[in-house]
């Protein structure tokens, strides 16, 4: 059994409302869980209330081999200073292709492509 950490959305329409939990790989996004380690309310006004999260469990899930996705491994990094290896390679790689498409000359994000397109627009209307 391959068992992900992701989050579920719950809430109503405009008042969006996160559960951060363990499930196994296979399982819709909605579907059954094995074990609620968090949750995570973006519209909380209060910062420390925003996250709520239980470190040991998710250090356990983490050991037995779970695999986190790239939003919860953010919130992992950042709040409570785990790194994963597979998130950092991850990184890692962007970062290098980033190097490459800026070196080439290439846009890389969809902000880089949007731009670029806005100024062949311009040049266009310049001539």
């Amino acid at each position: 059994m391959s068992v992900k950490i992701r989050m579920t959305r719950m809430g109503r329409r405009h008042r969006p409302y996160f559960r951060i939990n363990a499930v196994e790989s296979r399982t819709p996004r909605d579907g059954r869980i094995l074990e609620k380690l968090g949750h995570y309310d973006p519209l909380e006004k209060d910062a420390a209330k925003q996250y709520v999260l239980n470190k040991e469990r998710f250090e356990y899930w983490l050991s037995q081999g779970a695999v986190a996705s790239d939003t919860v491994a953010e919130i992992l990094k950042s709040k409570l200073q785990i790194v994963l290896p597979q998130y950092e390679a991850k990184q890692v790689r962007r970062a290098r292709a980033r190097k490459i498409a800026r070196k080439k000359g290439i846009p890389f994000t969809e902000g880089e492509r949007a731009a670029a397109a806005a100024a062949a627009g311009e040049e266009k209307k310049a001539k």
